[in-house]
């Protein structure tokens, strides 16, 4: 291989890193909200984002190194390398420019979660490039630059001098390629260190979110893809001392408790940034902060993750997101799961779940059926579908006039029932239907309207089902999926991005006595609904959540955010970094410090430190063995 390759190579690898830094930046600039550091600490993460791009374009570029291997001046074969290179390197790019955008909504990079919204990205495709085509004109410059600086060989030359035997061109070309490949797998491991380059390795810094700043989507995509998506843990020697040290407490029996109906209302992005009841007043949900003055409001509350669907398996079965990769879509989704549908259904209780999107989104009807769920109620049963005036364009139908068709559903079900609906108005691209145009407060942010939209859907949804005759025998779970966008500064931390309202509403008989104050998390509700019903669950109940009114406990919370495990309590909130550190920070409601204490208590370190490595063994042991319930 003559030397000119070589060079030739280094250069258009130079280019690619040089489009990468330029991608970091502008990933930075759209999303400097998220990343409160200093300009020593930024600069920083840009240098450690050097060893992701190296590991990220060698392997997306795989095939293009292998043809560029091949010492050939024919001028229409190295065209053909060009247009692979340009081809390949144009999905890179469009993985990192989605990612300006998608970040602010889900708070980490691309994974493969994008081949489970596939089908519902298809159908938005028009949508989305209305909504976003200012991403496609860096998109444009980044490929005409790749395909301008792209660096052609020069035409072929008598080389002066005599030739080189066929022989020893063949070895040197040989022992080239031996190197080239030697420094390709080098790159792609990251460097000489035992384990290959993870995800995980760019949060080890200060601050650790600076580590989606060292990233980029290119390497979090394909990292994702046919891997391993659980590590196994060894904190401890025994499944005994695992339960020890998560200290399960299942419901204690409730003799004499009615079976009444459940209805949980799961609410797309109403995070407690928007409500008023939250914020002194200042929100744009006055109905549902009018309803949390007649029921049990949980002003602590948190989700377990970021992604709608990772919301459903901790509301249905108490399982939290302790993984990159939702459990909807993972290959342990065929493992043991009893969901809220199977425990009830074998009480008696008709059981549903209603999610105004099209069939199949995100894989909630396969789930549902999986957590034992009767009926599941998607676009294709709604009237009309698609072609319904309530169809609102893009994800489904609107939320106004699919909480009355729920309503209507509900009476049309043989109680008592169990029943979930997943509202979807308060989504990308945050419109409210053309009758409501200009009815609700604009706020400072695209969905704040929404919200409000949303929040007038609740409030007619309310007063159609308080003349059903169901009403007063059913108990309302009102809580949300996720965040989204963010203005206020004391809710853009770690805790504030999973800040999120929980209500228990009764309208029939007053609910037994809780503290609002405890911690509480999406993954209580199973325990919460089975000790309310007094419905025993035995050993089929996961032991990651508390029944609100267990008095035995002030609660938790658990989530996975920037590569670390939280886990909340009312004095601390403890992290378990990806390098196994455990670290300690003051509680505040919503509210995480930069820094974790300097000399925390021993004590509460072992404790709380212990409980949050159980929890994750569990997990992760119990997906990976399928011994969740044993």
């Amino acid at each position: 291989m003559p030397s000119e390759f070589l060079r030739l190579l280094v250069r258009r690898f130079s280019l690619l890193l040089g489009v990468y830094l330029l991608l970091r930046l502008g990933f930075y600039l759209f999303n400097q909200s998220a990343f409160q550091a200093t300009l020593g600490q930024v600069a920083l993460a840009f240098w450690h984002g050097f060893r992701f791009d190296m590991a990220g374009l060698l392997l997306l570029n795989l095939p293009w190194l292998v043809l560029s291997l091949v010492p050939s001046r024919n001028p229409l074969w190295q065209r053909m390398v060009r247009v692979v290179w340009l081809l390949l390197n144009s999905l890179g790019i469009a993985l990192n420019l989605i990612d300006v955008e998608y970040f602010r909504f889900i708070g980490r990079r691309t994974s493969n979660e994008l081949f489970t919204i596939g089908d519902d990205v298809r159908r938005q495709a028009g949508q989305l490039v209305i909504e976003y085509w200012f991403l496609l004109v860096p998109f444009g410059l980044l490929l005409a630059a790749l395909w301008y600086f792209y660096p052609m060989p020069k035409p072929a030359a008598a080389a002066p001098g005599p030739a080189r035997s066929r022989p020893a061109l063949v070895g040197r070309y040989l022992a080239q390629v031996v190197v080239i490949g030697g420094l390709v797998v080098l790159g792609i491991r990251g460097g000489v260190q035992l384990k290959p380059l993870r995800t995980g390795h760019a949060f080890m810094q200060t601050p650790p979110a600076l580590g989606h700043v060292a990233l980029n989507s290119t390497f979090t995509f394909l990292k994702s893809l046919g891997a391993q998506t659980l590590e196994r843990r060894e904190f401890f020697a025994s499944p005994d001392s695992v339960r020890r040290a998560l200290a399960p407490l299942p419901p204690r029996p409730r003799p004499g408790a009615p079976r009444d109906n459940v209805v949980v209302l799961l609410l797309e992005s109403f995070a407690s940034e928007y409500t008023g009841i939250e914020n002194a007043g200042q929100g744009y949900t006055p109905f549902f902060d009018s309803l949390a003055i007649h029921g049990l409001f949980f002003r602590d509350h948190y989700a377990n993750g970021r992604r709608s669907i990772e919301a459903l398996p901790a509301v249905l079965a108490g399982l939290p997101s302790l993984n990159e990769h939702p459990f909807i879509t993972s290959t342990f989704q065929t493992d043991e799961l009893h969901g809220l549908g199977e425990i009830l259904g074998r009480e008696g209780y008709a059981t549903s779940v209603f999610h105004g999107a099209q069939n199949g989104t995100m894989g909630f009807n396969t789930f549902s059926g999986i957590a034992g769920v009767q009926q599941y109620y998607g676009l294709n049963e709604y009237p009309g579908a698609e072609k319904s005036p309530d169809f609102d364009g893009h994800w489904g139908i609107a939320d106004e006039p699919y909480l009355q068709y729920f309503a209507r559903q509900l009476s049309q079900q043989k109680p008592p029932f169990f029943s979930t609906v997943f509202t979807l108005s308060s989504h990308e691209p945050f419109e409210v239907p053309r009758q409501y145009a200009g009815r609700f407060p604009g706020g400072t942010l695209p969905i704040h309207q929404v919200i409000g939209y949303t929040d007038f859907a609740l409030r007619q949804f309310f007063k159609t089902a308080s003349r059903q005759p169901w009403y007063h025998n059913t108990l309302f779970i009102l809580l949300a999926d996720h965040t989204s966008q963010s203005d206020r500064p004391d809710y853009q931390n770690t805790l504030g991005n999973y800040k999120t309202p929980l209500l228990l509403f009764h309208p029939g008989r007053q609910l037994p006595a809780a503290n609002v104050h405890r911690i509480t998390q999406q993954a209580d509700v199973p325990a919460t609904v089975l000790d309310l019903l007094n419905v025993p669950a035995g050993r089929q109940l996961l032991p990651f959540g508390y029944s609100v009114f267990d008095a035995r406990t002030s609660g938790r919370a658990l989530f996975l955010s920037g590569g670390s495990l939280f886990l909340v309590h009312t004095d601390y909130v403890t992290e378990l970094t990806p390098d196994n550190q455990i670290r300690l920070y003051p509680y505040r409601i919503h509210q995480l410090p930069e820094t974790p204490l300097p000399h925390p208590d021993p004590q509460k370190v072992r404790q709380y430190g212990n409980e949050l490595m159980a929890a994750t063994q569990y997990f992760t042991d119990g997906l990976l063995d399928n011994r969740l319930y044993r």
